[in-house]
């Protein structure tokens, strides 16, 4: 491993490009996210390999992972644990749930009711689980990578704002380019099994005590007043907009901020530039916008506001 931290995450990329080829991008903002502190939400079609970037990044990095299907009939306890009986003992013990794990893929998350999505609000926000009135800690760091399908909407529960509020970034995995699904097609022709990382040649790179390092070095980037002020703008300005029935949140605009900063540590910069918030503002935000009706009836979109609030106001020097 690198004795710089930077060096040694940004090759975690590398590594999960040996099973997921074309999602470099995804990857890295991942990376960003766990280095923030926050969450990231999966948005793509069945088959673009969401589930296997998730695990080949627990793998790369060296990390405890678990998955969790997320199902109709799936309580509350079976994600966060419970109390049982010990039969040895006589006494009662609490028996962990998945949720206590360093990256949790949370699959298909918008398929459980609303009581069961809750159930993993306490572990974004606060990092721990309450369970009978004692908070049981979870690991650090810890991640939760949910995936939702955009296109199926029979059988989901949709998430509410103020669960989508706790993900730092909503990244659209979009189908690979022509050149990479060659690549795909050829890996595949040669016999090699995507559910195999080990075969696949990715390796951990990184561990635990990287990302810790990692975080701490992310949060002395420098942002300067005028990257402040335009952020602040930007918020202000989705709360103006007339297509938008909920703008974004101060919370909001201080995810964007902190994860333009682990991005920027990422890329080896020490300051934060305005292309790291133009390129970040639509997965940090377009989640946390609700639009109104009648603009989604006329196939109206959060990126596409996004897009016009980014041109209104003006881009610091």
């Amino acid at each position: 491993m690198s004795s710089d931290p930077a060096q040694t995450l940004s090759s975690v990329i590398d590594e999960v490009g040996k099973a997921v080829v074309g999602q470099d991008e995804v990857v890295q903002d991942c990376l960003a996210a766990l280095l923030a502190g926050g969450h990231v939400i999966l948005q793509g079609v069945p088959g673009v390999a969401k589930t296997l970037m998730a695990k080949a990044l627990a793998r790369s990095m060296d990390i405890g992972f678990r998955r969790v299907q997320f199902t109709p009939d799936l309580m509350p306890s079976d994600v966060t644990g419970n109390v049982v009986l010990d039969a040895g003992s006589g006494d009662f013990r609490f028996r962990e749930g998945p949720v206590f794990t360093n990256l949790l893929l949370a699959d298909e998350l918008n398929r459980t009711p609303p009581k069961t999505q809750a159930s993993l609000l306490e572990a974004m926000e606060e990092r721990q689980v309450s369970v009978e009135g004692v908070a049981h800690p979870l690991p650090r760091p810890f991640m939760v990578i949910a995936t939702q399908n955009p296109v199926e909407y029979e059988g989901t529960y949709p998430l509410p704002e103020a669960q989508l509020d706790r993900f730092i970034l909503q990244l659209d995995v979009g189908y690979p380019s022509a050149e990479d699904e060659r690549r795909i097609l050829q890996m595949h022709n040669s016999g090699a099994d995507p559910h195999d990382l080990k075969s696949l040649g990715v390796n951990s790179v990184a561990a635990a005590p990287d990302i810790e390092e990692g975080s701490r070095a992310a949060k002395t980037v420098t942002v300067s007043d005028g990257i402040v002020d335009y952020i602040q703008r930007l918020a202000a300005e989705t709360r103006r907009t007339s297509a938008v029935a909920l703008g974004v949140s101060p919370r909001g605009a201080a995810a964007l901020l902190t994860v333009c900063k682990a991005t920027a540590w990422l890329e080896g910069r020490e300051f934060v530039t305005p292309d790291d918030v133009k390129r970040l503002l639509k997965p940090a935000w377009r989640h946390r916008l609700m639009l109104r009706p009648e603009v989604e009836m006329e196939g109206g979109s959060a990126d596409g506001v996004l897009s016009g609030v980014a041109e209104r106001i003006p881009v610091p020097r």
